[in-house]
């Protein structure tokens, strides 16, 4: 399928790794020029940046003026078309709900939420002059699904995807359409990375990695497929909502997860 993104202009947060590195993957190979953002911006994000088609711009988005710092870079490439809104953080609150304190909170509601918050504000001017523009932020199944053991998470995906969707009224009359894709588990070091979910959970509950990954597959009811989603799965998701193949898709949410919710 042609998704007539050649030539366009992306920002990408949490560019390095997981979901964000798929997705700005995906970009290049359809012929965009991605402005990447992250902490990191070496190993892949460096080599890819040898393309010419991409501008690793190290930034701290937890910061108030690193979204616009990071935005103003797509200047250098005369506009901006797309923005994914991907970075976020996730940590275990395996002592319950009085174990999270005010700064973890804060933390969590900063990366998660008012990182794509601020993000969104400095992509938007543009996007309004030229009158079209697509924003896909990566939420979570966790927005609809509360987990005591990631509280304060659920709270900022929940904020994130209400944000999203109030913005859609207001902006779609502008030409701009605003999205939201919300993966359960998948194959990133969010999860599987040495110090990820499963791990955390291993360490906790006295058992090895792979049968904690086995749980995890396992709550909720277990994944319909029986394996997490890969990134690359997400990216193509979120490059079809950020092309004119989906004109008039805005204000939606699109889960991806396996089959691990079971309601309608």
């Amino acid at each position: 399928m042609e998704l007539g993104l050649r030539g366009k202009v992306a920002v990408v947060t949490g560019a390095s790794k997981g979901i964000g590195l798929a997705v700005t993957k995906a970009l290049v190979g359809e012929g965009v020029r991605v402005v990447a953002g992250a902490r990191d911006v070496g190993g892949e994000l460096a080599t890819l940046a040898g393309s010419g088609a991409v501008r690793p711009v190290a930034v701290d988005l937890s910061t108030a003026d690193g979204p616009q710092a990071l935005v103003a870079q797509s200047g250098e490439y005369g506009g901006l078309d797309i923005l994914v809104n991907n970075v976020g953080a996730v940590a275990l609150r395996l002592g319950g709900f009085l174990s999270v304190t005010d700064d973890e909170w804060s933390a969590s509601l900063n990366l998660t939420f008012m990182a794509a918050v601020r993000t969104t504000r400095a992509a938007l001017p543009s996007m309004v002059k030229s009158g079209s523009g697509s924003i896909v932020t990566i939420s979570s199944v966790n927005w609809f699904l509360p987990d005591p053991f990631i509280i304060d998470y659920c709270a900022a995906k929940a904020a994130l995807t209400n944000f999203s969707k109030a913005l859609s009224k207001e902006v779609g009359p502008k030409g701009i359409r605003v999205n939201t894709v919300s993966p359960g588990p998948v194959e990133t070091a969010l999860w599987l990375g040495p110090t990820g979910v499963a791990a955390t959970v291993a360490k906790a509950t006295g058992v090895d990695f792979d049968t904690a990954r086995k749980r995890v597959i396992e709550s909720q009811g277990g994944l319909a497929t029986g394996r997490f989603t890969r990134p690359e799965e997400i990216a193509d998701l979120v490059l079809l909502l950020a092309s004119d193949r989906a004109g008039n898709v805005t204000g939606s949410d699109f889960v991806i997860d396996g089959g691990l919710i079971k309601t309608l």
